[in-house]
């Protein structure tokens, strides 16, 4: 079958480190990732089934990746060689439409008692995620045992699928799992008024979920591209203003005296939708004494930001990963009651994953937002007579 298939080759990752720093996402045409023949993944064990990829969706993760600006805080917890891809919504085998949930927890490695954070339905502070009869890999899309939503099919266990509702379109179903992710930040973040830093598909899905929080107030949003603006005012936020804008913004309606670059006062929270050092120094900036600066966005590896202001301003910091099997729930109501699957820009057959990848990596300046490889033409994907 047909799969974009991340080998371990050192010397192609450092010309996608150096690619991909002057061109992002020029790391698809000299980094090791590559269109493949490859054996559909098999079993690992009893409750795992195949599942054929419809739509899988391109992220912030994949493209730091692909563009070797990940962390090396990865590299225990992930096998190679891998097929991305953990945005999907895909068929059974008896044709049942499912969407992922990508994580590789206790239940799905295999692993008896499970984790005290499992049994807790907090799977993703799950504790065994390089162990049992898998691969390494924090989640389907970056273990060599599972396959990823970049190939034609890829295997899961049943405790990671979720039916998706007929009314719902496949480009919907695409962002149940982004959604979750969403609804997991905003659970974490507290009452008050809340700034939100970057408008792609994280900052407008965590916009997006900011309703089902009453308690945060006056959401200002920071978006640098217009189409980004236009979505986030229809998502809800009170104000958008530009990235460099948005201390004044903050400043006017807190009635804040600035010193520098600080603020003496700010907004409670501050939630972080891009990770990269800019973004946290300005969160750390207009963030309130004693407020909550919350990193949805995945920092990089080379991330240098003056933490002075954490300390001197008792400021908590914390990060925001991945979700529970409620939040999935959630996010397809959300998904429905707003019909998400319209941020879904653009989608590519895998031979053209180059063009995709490089429409990810500048989707702002371009006018996009979510883009997805679509497989569901794809030949190769055939469901067996039997689901016909």
């Amino acid at each position: 079958m047909k799969a974009l298939v991340f080998e371990r080759k050192l010397a192609k990752y450092a010309a996608a480190a150096v690619a991909g720093r002057f061109v992002p996402g020029m790391g698809a045409s000299v980094g090791p990732i590559s269109l493949q023949d490859v054996d559909e993944p098999e079993l690992p064990a009893a409750g795992w089934v195949r599942v054929r990829t419809r739509l899988s969706g391109i992220c912030g993760s994949d493209l730091a990746t692909i563009d070797a600006k990940s962390s090396r805080y990865f590299e225990p917890i992930v096998s190679f060689p891998f097929t991305p891809g953990h945005e999907v919504v895909g068929d059974l085998d008896d044709g049942t439409r499912v969407a992922l949930i990508p994580i590789l927890t206790c239940v799905t490695r295999g692993i008896t008692p499970v984790c005290a954070h499992c049994a807790a339905d907090q799977p993703n502070l799950c504790e065994r995620i390089a162990f049992g009869h898998l691969e390494p890999g924090l989640q389907t899309g970056f273990c060599e045992s599972t396959g990823g939503g970049w190939g034609i099919a890829f295997v899961a266990h049943e405790s990671q699928l979720v039916s998706v509702p007929d009314d719902l379109s496949d480009e919907d179903a695409v962002l149940i799992e982004p959604t979750a992710c969403a609804i997991n930040a905003i659970g974490m973040t507290p009452p008050g008024d809340t700034a939100i830093i970057g408008a792609g598909t994280v900052g407008l899905l965590t916009l997006a979920a900011a309703r089902l929080n009453s308690g945060l107030r006056n959401i200002v949003v920071a978006a640098k591209h217009p189409a980004q603006v236009a979505w986030a005012k229809e998502l809800g936020a009170t104000q958008v203003v530009p990235p460099k804008e948005l201390p004044a913004a903050v400043r006017a309606r807190t009635h804040s005296l600035i010193a520098g670059g600080q603020l003496t006062g700010g907004y409670d929270n501050v939630i972080d939708c891009i990770g990269s050092d800019d973004s946290i120094a300005q969160a750390l900036s207009i963030v309130a004494p004693r407020g909550e600066v919350l990193l949805v966005g995945m920092p990089g590896p080379e991330t240098k930001v003056d933490l002075t202001p954490l300390w001197h301003r008792q400021v908590r910091l914390s990060g925001a990963y991945a979700y529970t099997r409620a939040h999935f729930d959630m996010a397809i109501e959300l998904v429905r009651e707003l019909k998400l699957g319209r941020l879904v820009t653009a989608s590519y057959p895998l031979s053209r994953y180059r063009d995709a990848i490089d429409h990810a990596a500048n989707a702002g300046a371009r006018g996009a937002v979510k883009i997805a490889f679509d497989l569901r033409n794809e030949k190769e994907r055939r469901l067996p007579e039997r689901a016909k």
